[in-house]
């Protein structure tokens, strides 16, 4: 069989269950009683959403400009318009979302709902790219806002149109995900210290927020969870060569060759063993409340064990794990066999929480 040269390609594009994160907050409808229910609404990654919170307000759709791209005319006319809050209900589309969202804090409003002009998933509404903000509103904005379902949407319009006050709790206790009052957050990572500029950002970041981290986690504030970013081999290019320097478990689990030269250096699946092996570290370490080891043993397995100096070996991560007074063996036993025909309970869950494919990324309270 002939392996095309773009494999590599496919480690990138065919990633299991790959999605993005959407954080929601809990709408739900007070009055009229006909409608009384509860729905999802994505939060945007702009703004001030209330965490920990909720606003009760009376919801207004604008007899014009309903899509919100032009300033509102008047004082804060929202402002005014019920002795409740108001909650502004837009129409998806025309301008960005985060546009629409600063002409409604100028006019007055307490917080926005978007709604979708299509029925489709809720997506999160997304800031645009600083050089299409030439006024610098995207930092003012205060207020928060959320996309609706189209569905909803309507229904909403339908009982404005018939005057009546449609009254609404926003409620973002829910998307917190923190019930036992520590801060959580997510770093997806990767121990190649051989990718350029990106490894070098990612490590200078584990060192800098290293001592931080600890201070957090033995504090009992934070709930902190790294992640390795993790590929498949296609079924059919499961017994080449490039499938198995790149991949362990029979190509279910793969990195990119290091030093992207098939015949020298390092591997692939020497990337995704050490990876591997982090993720159990920092299992092991957690079932024995040492959960802040994980810090630990990444920076000096970065010192000691680097790929310039041909030491990213088994022998030198257990050298690093001993100096640890990490259990080597519990650590072993988490990792498996990478040689086994079967799936790797760890590197699968990976998979299935992979976000989208990005070579560094922190994820507080789900929020990118």
């Amino acid at each position: 069989m002939v392996l095309p040269h773009f494999l590599p390609f496919f480690f990138l594009l065919l990633v299991v269950d790959g999605r993005f994160v959407v954080e929601k907050s809990s709408i739900t409808v007070l009055s009229p009683h006909t409608m009384k229910a509860k729905h999802d609404g994505a939060i945007g990654n702009f703004g001030v959403p209330n965490y920990g919170g909720f606003i009760v307000g009376s919801v207004h759709y604008p007899d014009k400009d309903s899509h919100g791209c032009k300033p509102f005319e008047g004082d804060k006319p929202f402002k005014i318009h019920s002795y409740r809050p108001t909650i502004l209900l837009l129409d998806r589309g025309e301008c960005y979302f985060a546009l629409k969202v600063w002409h409604a804090q100028i006019a007055g409003a307490a917080a926005v709902l978007v709604t979708d002009s299509i029925d489709e998933t809720l997506i999160t509404m997304d800031s645009p790219e600083e050089s299409n903000d030439a006024d610098g509103y995207i930092e003012k904005i205060q207020i928060p806002s959320a996309l609706i379902e189209k569905s909803f949407g309507d229904e909403l319009k339908q009982a404005l149109s018939k005057k009546d006050e449609v009254m609404l709790r926003i409620d973002w206790r829910e998307s917190v995900p923190h019930p036992d009052n520590r801060v959580e957050y997510e770093l997806w990572t990767n121990s190649n210290d051989e990718c350029g500029a990106r490894c070098e950002e990612q490590m200078n970041f584990v060192k800098n927020f290293k001592g931080h981290a600890q201070i957090l986690e033995r504090g009992g504030y934070t709930l902190f969870t790294p992640h390795y970013i993790t590929w498949f081999c296609p079924k059919p290019f499961v017994e080449s060569r490039q499938c198995k320097s790149q991949c362990i478990n029979h190509g279910r689990y793969c990195a990119p060759d290091p030093e992207k030269d098939f015949g020298e250096g390092y591997e692939g699946k020497d990337v995704v063993y050490e990876n591997l092996r982090q993720l159990c570290v920092h299992r092991v370490a957690n079932e024995s409340n040492r959960s802040w080891v994980w810090w630990d043993y990444v920076t000096d397995f970065h010192i000691r064990c680097s790929m310039k100096e041909k030491k990213y070996t088994k022998q030198c991560a257990e050298d690093v794990m001993k100096s640890l007074d990490l259990p080597i063996e519990k650590i072993k036993k988490c990792m498996g066999d990478p040689e086994a025909d079967v799936e790797n309970e760890v590197l699968k869950n990976e998979q299935l929480r992979q976000v989208t494919f990005f070579s560094f990324s922190l994820n507080l309270n789900s929020k990118l």
